[in-house]
């Protein structure tokens, strides 16, 4: 390579001055850019443009809003009540420690503590304290927190449960597998005073004010139970159930139940029964019967509001509501023991196993897998009295 700037070469007839500036110009090597490069990039090297982080802060945002509205309610009152224990823990560590902790510390050292207090402060059940750190660690990933919470600390944490999960005595502090119903229970709550407290208390409180079941709150009451038994249904899956979904029959009604909280949906019958006040049928036609003299179309949620006042509502039964109408119905018939929701579903198998039906009939009524543990632990209570090991050796 020449050297041009040399001033000793003849020819030359740069000044000093300019030689000077000229030595400070840097040579960079250049060349045209491809029309079909991507144009957040040069060479290899991303670009920041303004307008596409713009555009991609927007889409996840909007991704965000999207995930949090079609997330259950169910599930996001949980979680809301999951995050409220785990800021009253930081406050009872603070009062402890004299440092209150950040909420977004969530690692190893605070999940295994969050664990403890739970059990020993708290009392919580093994499997409330699972779903709990589920809860936790769950809303901590999402806005406004972002946190980007450690394997390790979710893994710590269950291995701090797992010893608890194995305790007898803890496990009892949960209310355990719900109380499975029978037939004869079902005619028990449909025969019962109507007299209920509110609050659904029991009407021997004192203070309590009690009142009469207007009558379509009784059929409604009726139906819903039957109907939830009949088709092993869980609280959503009856409160998700639509006019259209129970279609009458000869032989009985045939009944789609809605897919819920991601699970399958599936198509069930329900035979006529051989009690009026335990027959799914029945009830069911008596309830859309007084329900459509009271202003019911023919679309919408097929169960609804009824006031203490007997007026008809347009919004179907939630969930906890349809768990609600088992329990004061159970309460009413004054059952010594205490039915929820999802009694009519275990109840519904238990009675199915006594009875001799094959496990492929129940599961195809009940939607549970072939590898359900709860399932078979249905199917076993029911049998267990069939064919004992005690029976019949001489005792």
């Amino acid at each position: 390579m020449t050297d041009d700037l040399a001033p000793a070469r003849a020819g030359n007839s740069a000044t000093s001055s300019e030689i000077a500036r000229l030595s400070e110009v840097a040579v960079v090597d250049g060349e045209l850019v491809d029309p079909n490069q991507d144009p957040t990039s040069r060479n290899g090297v991303v670009v920041y443009d303004p307008a596409v982080a713009a555009v991609l802060a927007a889409l996840d945002q909007g991704a965000q809003e999207h995930l949090d509205a079609v997330r259950p309610r169910k599930t996001r009152i949980g979680y809301a009540r999951d995050w409220a224990l785990w800021e009253e823990f930081h406050g009872w560590l603070a009062e402890r420690t004299g440092v209150p902790l950040p909420l977004t510390a969530v690692n190893k050292g605070t999940l295994v503590g969050f664990v403890t207090w739970l059990d020993e402060v708290k009392q919580a059940a093994p499997n409330s304290i699972d779903r709990r750190i589920t809860g936790v660690t769950s809303t901590a990933r999402r806005p406004p927190y972002d946190v980007e919470v450690p394997k390790e600390a979710t893994v710590a944490a269950r291995a701090a449960l797992k010893p608890l999960k194995n305790d007898r005595l803890r496990q009892a502090r949960g209310r355990g597998q719900a109380a499975p119903a029978s037939p004869e229970q079902l005619r028990a709550m449909n025969t019962a005073p109507r007299t209920v407290t509110a609050g659904s208390e029991p009407a021997t409180r004192p203070g309590r004010r009690a009142y009469d079941l207007p009558d379509l709150a009784v059929y409604r009451d009726r139906a819903l139970v039957t109907m939830a038994f009949g088709i092993a249904g869980r609280a959503e899956e009856v409160s998700a159930l639509t006019l259209a979904d129970i279609v009458l029959v000869e032989e009985g009604l045939e009944v789609h139940v809605p897919s819920v909280k991601g699970r399958p949906a599936r198509d069930v019958e329900i035979a006529w029964g051989s009690h009026p006040d335990s027959c799914p049928v029945l009830n069911w036609l008596a309830w859309k019967g007084a329900a459509e003299a009271a202003g019911l179309g023919a679309v919408g949620p097929a169960f609804r509001g009824v006031d203490q006042w007997g007026h008809l509502g347009t919004r179907r039964l939630s969930p906890d509501g349809c768990r609600l109408v088992i329990t004061r119905s159970a309460e009413r018939a004054g059952l010594d023991v205490r039915l929820t929701g999802h009694s009519m579903r275990s109840g519904f198998i238990t009675t199915g196993s006594k009875k001799g039906k094959r496990p492929d009939q129940l599961r195809r009524q009940s939607g549970h897998s072939a590898s359900s543990a709860v399932f078979w632990e249905y199917v076993r209570r029911g049998a267990r009295w069939e064919e004992t090991a005690s029976q019949g050796i001489g005792l």
